[in-house]
């Protein structure tokens, strides 16, 4: 619980830092009330002597004025409170979210409000309270983040994953932490691993509510993305060969791949990873992969949690919750990609630089381009991190499920030099 950071940024956790902001808030308040001070005695003995023994004989207009005194030293008081408060904003560096709205949910004002450490400032950090971890742009939908934070405390938690979605996907990242037990759904049935990879997921462990399709029969027969065409059937269709079968110059094979890594693979990060096809191959190699999720028009973070691999419910906005260098392997495909803005793109690919040690690998796997405008920019983009090019093809494929047209793909395995 806390206050929460509006700062744009990764939306983690910010912490008042006490000595800076103590000394000077401690300065602003001594300047006030010295200043009221003075004013006060300005205003009592600046009057002319006649009007002063006038008063003398006027009890009542002497009341009034100093009334009128008091009144407005209680004015620059209060105006100067203001000011300190607004400067208390500017030294902590987070702006703080309006609680005193109306319909505002109580569970979201408690979690909201400052945390104190319980022992007082802490001698390391130098930190007296800790900021709630809320995204900045759940500021712009107050509504839809109070109607989440409805629900009785200690009791089960409403069915509204999708109300959560929508927040993160309007930026509103991380979501607030709340007092409730989550729906349990019996995991019977699972296979242990690495059996698990490859045998049906069965219907009745997965949540369905809130989604389109209610079995994998109908999210079979549905192109969910262009990396996720039939990927929930992982026993028969194209899936089982992803991977390790090309059906194109643009399908790159892991084993080819890893090959060309220096100082080996051991750990990755899979973006956009679809049912979990790609953590699983590597898994397969002794590659531990975590590959980032969202629940969008199917229920991919709890398959491939059921295939036994490692599920990120996690948005492209959000900065990625890792160290810098630490991954030796990072997989992206059309995912990736940042819309119609260029700069989101390059945001991203400055977090996936950050996260890739050096030597690593980042495998850019079958990305659409749409026109040659995006293409030529993307090159650019990454030219721009001098990585080595280890393999680079544009090729086109037809879009069987779609238009039916022939479309134009990039795949390159690049990696990233050390930089001084």
């Amino acid at each position: 619980m806390g206050s929460v950071s509006l700062k744009i940024g990764d939306g983690t956790a910010r912490f008042k830092r006490a000595s800076f902001c103590s000394s000077a808030v401690n300065i602003l308040m001594l300047f006030s009330v010295i200043t009221t001070n003075l004013f006060a005695l300005y205003a009592f003995t600046s009057s002319p002597k006649d009007h002063q023994a006038h008063l003398i004989h006027n009890p009542h207009k002497n009341i009034s004025l100093i009334s009128e005194h008091v009144s407005l030293i209680l004015r620059e008081i209060a105006s100067s409170q203001k000011k300190l408060a607004r400067m208390e904003k500017e030294l902590l560096g987070y702006e703080t979210m309006d609680i005193s709205r109306p319909n505002i949910a109580s569970e979201l004002k408690l979690f909201l409000q400052h945390h104190q450490l319980p022992l007082g400032k802490d001698s390391r950090t130098g930190i007296t309270e800790m900021v709630a971890s809320v995204g900045h742009s759940c500021e712009k939908s107050p509504d839809l983040l109070s109607q989440y934070m409805v629900y009785k405390i200690s009791g089960p938690c409403p069915d509204d994953w999708s109300l959560g979605q929508k927040l993160i996907l309007r930026g509103c990242e991380p979501l607030p932490r709340r007092r409730c037990f989550a729906k349990s759904v019996p995991k019977v049935g699972l296979y242990r691993f690495p059996v698990s990879l490859w045998k049906p997921v069965s219907e009745k462990i997965l949540t369905w509510s809130g989604l389109g399709c209610k079995n994998f029969e109908c999210l079979n027969k549905k192109k969910l993305s262009r990396d996720c065409d039939g990927c929930f059937n992982i026993t028969s269709g194209y899936e089982i060969q992803k991977f390790v079968k090309a059906r194109g110059r643009n399908d790159f094979l892991i084993d080819d791949v890893l090959a060309l890594a220096s100082g080996g693979i051991r750990i990755g990060f899979d973006i956009s990873g679809g049912s979990g096809t790609f953590a699983a191959r590597m898994a397969e190699r002794n590659v531990t992969v975590i590959t980032n999720t969202l629940n969008v028009d199917a229920p991919f973070s709890e398959f491939i949690a059921a295939r036994g691999l490692f599920p990120l419910y996690l948005s492209l906005d959000h900065r990625f919750p890792f160290y810098d260098n630490v991954f030796d392997l990072i997989h992206a495909s059309s995912g990736l990609d940042g819309g119609d803005k260029p700069e989101e793109l390059e945001f991203l690919m400055f977090d996936i630089d950050r996260i890739l040690r050096a030597g690593g690998l980042f495998w850019l796997d079958n990305f659409y381009c749409a026109n040659d405008v995006k293409k030529t920019a993307l090159t650019r983009l990454i030219e721009r991190f001098g990585y080595k090019k280890l393999k680079w093809v544009v090729g086109e494929k037809v879009d069987t499920a779609g238009s039916g047209k022939s479309e134009v793909y990039l795949s390159a395995v690049l990696q990233k030099p050390a930089r001084v």
